[in-house]
């Protein structure tokens, strides 16, 4: 797939939308690092991010290279940097007053801070990339932690991404094992999609959907590949998760690349937050969950209609979001008021249009096929459960949907009783 291509857009398109990505810059590959000077030769006041992780990996070399443009660094220290108002504040406590671009050396974390902190001050950033490990990097949305809630809030692509094979190559295998989680738990937001498109009529596109399906199709069976870290393997799935990153660029949202997947992952990333307690990494944590979604899919799809109708208990569901989300609580329910998912159950809808759900239930793999794809990156399904709990698990299943303000096969489950 042609990434240059990619970011020129698509202005025929037969969904009738524009599709743009404001992306200057795509370099993978060998030697590209010393592309910076060039890459970023109209910038004069860059403010360096890393953490104590990532700068060992370039950041020396990257200062050599920029010299005097580098007018501040921030380095994050040992603990865990989580990308939310602290981490927000002291990037921007290192920011002289003319500073026109933000430089981030690093990964998930690193590169949202980057893309609030730049899209806030009205500056452009771009990203050295050191792990092939989530498809954030061009997408539109930073995914934050404020107020203890997950919010992907609008931002702008990087004005360039930038990944010396040398450096992806050498990350950590659950970075890379997240990477490949990331893209093969697509399966279960595309779904999701197709769902929403059916019942809500929302917003969907062939030329985005099918290009993310593809990126999936020439991932899914590379597993052996990535874990010996076969150089044509990493480029591959670096080259994949920025191209979803640009599918989202294409429609403004992250709706082609997360779904009730991700959002069980958000909900262990979240309840593990308020409850000091650990979580796996975003794209593990999504692999796993979309062999979950994969069971439910099958549950879903041996029910029948007629089925009685959907009545929300309000009482006890403020209840359980109260004793799930404790401080965050109210800001769960607040979104869910505000977006209104629940008063859009409708069971006789569902049953009307039964073969239709089935049919796209169906599509996706098969709850062994996708514990199959968890096995051969090196991870285990039973591991998962000992690690997060049937009680937690459960609850994400009911109540990771709450978290969001969007449509996908949980609200279905939980409408039909399935969870």
């Amino acid at each position: 797939m042609d990434i240059k291509a990619m970011l020129e857009g698509v202005y025929n398109c037969p969904c009738k939308r524009e599709h743009t990505c404001d992306i200057r810059y795509v370099e993978i590959g060998n030697g590209v690092l010393e592309r910076l000077p060039e890459i970023v030769s109209d910038f004069h006041s860059i403010v360096l991010v890393a953490d104590e992780n990532t700068y060992p990996l370039c950041g020396d070399r990257v200062s050599n290279l920029l010299g005097e443009k580098i007018a501040a660094k921030m380095i994050f220290g040992k603990e865990i940097v989580v990308p939310n108002e602290k981490s927000i504040a002291a990037i921007e406590a290192k920011m002289p007053s003319d500073t026109d671009l933000v430089l981030g050396i690093g990964s998930g974390v690193i590169n949202d801070l980057c893309k609030h902190v730049s899209f806030t001050h009205n500056i452009r950033y771009v990203i050295v990339a050191t792990a092939p490990s989530m498809d954030g990097y061009a997408s539109v949305g930073a995914a934050l932690t404020l107020n203890d809630m997950k919010v992907t809030l609008n931002a702008r692509v990087p004005y360039a991404i930038v990944a010396e094979s040398k450096i992806v190559g050498t990350a950590p295998a659950d970075m890379i094992r997240s990477g490949y989680g990331d893209i093969v738990g697509k399966y279960s937001c595309l779904n999701d999609w197709k769902l929403a498109h059916l019942l809500l009529d929302e917003y969907f596109c062939d030329e985005v959907y099918n290009t993310v399906m593809a990126v999936v199709k020439q991932t899914e069976n590379t597993a052996d590949a990535l874990l010996a870290r076969d150089p044509d393997a990493i480029g591959m799935l670096m080259e994949g998760l920025v191209i979803v990153g640009i599918m989202m660029s294409y429609v403004g949202n992250s709706r082609p690349a997360s779904g009730s997947e991700h959002h069980l992952s958000h909900f262990f990333e979240i309840t593990g937050l308020l409850d000091n307690r650990p979580y796996y990494l975003h794209g593990i944590d999504v692999l796993y969950s979309a062999a979950v979604t994969a069971a439910l899919r099958e549950k879903l799809s041996a029910l029948k209609p007629p089925f009685e109708t959907f009545k929300l208990d309000r009482a006890a569901w403020e209840a359980d979001i109260q004793r799930i989300y404790t401080e965050a609580a109210d800001g769960v329910i607040e979104l869910q008021d505000k977006v209104g998912l629940y008063g859009k159950l409708d069971n006789a809808q569902f049953a009307a249009k039964w073969d239709e759900i089935c049919a796209i239930l169906k599509e996706a793999p098969s709850k062994e096929k996708m514990e199959g794809y968890v096995a051969s990156i090196g991870l285990d399904m039973n591991e998962f459960h000992k690690f997060y709990g049937e009680d937690t698990i459960h609850n994400a299943i009911r109540y990771a949907k709450d978290l969001k303000d969007r449509y996908s096969v949980l609200w279905i489950c939980f409408a039909l009783g399935v969870c």
